[in-house]
């Protein structure tokens, strides 16, 4: 998974960097040498890199994109071709497992990074730390206005009047919506859904998840009340605290009815209960720890439990479960770079882990 994570990366961090440089100044005056990098690009990005040239010019042109075959194009097909075969009899676990999902989760990021910079016009990035990675990238208005210039050189050529945004293109659709977080909420829902599809992918992900819980719970005493919020639709961490941990009895807190309706599906134990409230959090220190609340209409619902679960997808005020436990012990999913308290990274390639902090 960490090796999928970093292809997608790769791919798309080498395809809107060095191989858009290459692709606006070939980087060495010998035609031979330009022949052999394009051929380097190919084998890193795994597409021809002179497919990947024309359709771009096409692009800076106007016009519509129309494949011709060339014996360049031809020739670099036959590397990708020969590079999956070669993976493909070496590790074909890792060529299924790992190099197709970064793949074809790199190309899904090219294509949003793409689309984001011309979605309403085309736009650019400002930021420092964006375009010190990128190599300016984000000076898109500019780099069209000027396509032959060095990437060096766009900070001068910037325009007061260019269209901008203070998000980087594949982040700029968290721009484009009122609230970012409810966006992200959203995000994760549709993914959970490709996951309610998929039995293996299930499998993999309560798999993920089971090995960050366990070797947090690998000590100590058991919870015995665990009270999940949010744990509708697919209900991985119910799953979870169900095989590590058999005697406890959950608690399920969903406001959205038909999710929880789906988690049932998954789980047929008398000792779950299912409660369709909103988890309200805490902002009072005074409340006490063994209460978990939560609020739907106005009417209270007290659900006492030892440990208290929050999905990355809460809808809340993360940090004040943080700064104010709800519960004795609380396992909050949160982003890889979000470390609190004991933690375990659940998957690089979801970009996830989970922190268990006590009150």
């Amino acid at each position: 998974m960490a090796a999928a994570f970093a292809i997608a990366v790769g791919i798309w961090w080498n395809a809107n960097t060095i191989a858009h440089l290459f692709i606006h100044r070939p980087f060495f005056r010998r035609r031979a040498a330009n022949a052999w990098f394009a051929a380097l690009l190919t084998a890193t990005l795994g597409i021809p890199q002179s497919l990947w040239r024309d359709r771009h010019l096409a692009h800076h042109r106007g016009v519509p994109y129309r494949f011709r075959m060339t014996r360049e194009i031809a020739w670099q097909m036959a590397i990708v071709a020969a590079l999956w075969i070669a993976i493909a009899l070496v590790s074909p676990v890792f060529l299924a497992g790992a190099y197709f999902p970064g793949y074809i989760g790199g190309l899904a990021i090219c294509w949003l990074h793409g689309y984001y910079e011309h979605a309403g016009g085309i736009t650019s990035h400002y930021g420092w730390l964006y375009n010190a990675v990128c190599f300016n990238d984000g000076y898109h208005v500019e780099h069209h206005r000027h396509p032959s210039a060095r990437w060096s050189r766009l900070p001068a050529l910037r325009d007061p009047s260019a269209r901008a945004s203070v998000w980087p293109a594949p982040l700029r659709w968290l721009g484009l919506c009122r609230n970012p977080s409810r966006a992200v909420v959203r995000a994760l829902d549709a993914l959970e859904r490709v996951v309610l599809r998929s039995r293996r992918l299930q499998q993999w992900v309560v798999g993920s998840h089971a090995r960050a819980f366990g070797a947090l719970f690998a000590v100590g005493p058991r919870p015995k009340d665990v009270a999940i919020v949010g744990g509708g639709l697919f209900p991985r961490s119910a799953l979870v605290v169900r095989r590590l941990m058999p005697d406890a009895r959950i608690t399920i807190v969903d406001e959205n009815a038909a999710n929880l309706a789906r988690a049932r599906a998954f789980i047929n134990d008398d000792r779950v209960v299912f409660v369709h409230a909103r988890f309200t959090t805490p902002k009072s220190s005074t409340l006490k720890s063994s209460t978990l609340k939560s609020n739907l209409n106005s009417e209270l619902c007290n659900l006492k439990c030892d440990l208290a679960v929050f999905p990355l997808a809460f809808d809340g005020d993360r940090r004040a479960l943080y700064a104010r436990p709800p519960a004795p012990t609380v396992v909050v999913h949160d982003w890889i770079w979000r470390r609190r308290g004991a933690s375990r990274v659940v998957s690089p390639l979801l970009l996830k882990r989970v922190n268990v902090v006590t009150s």
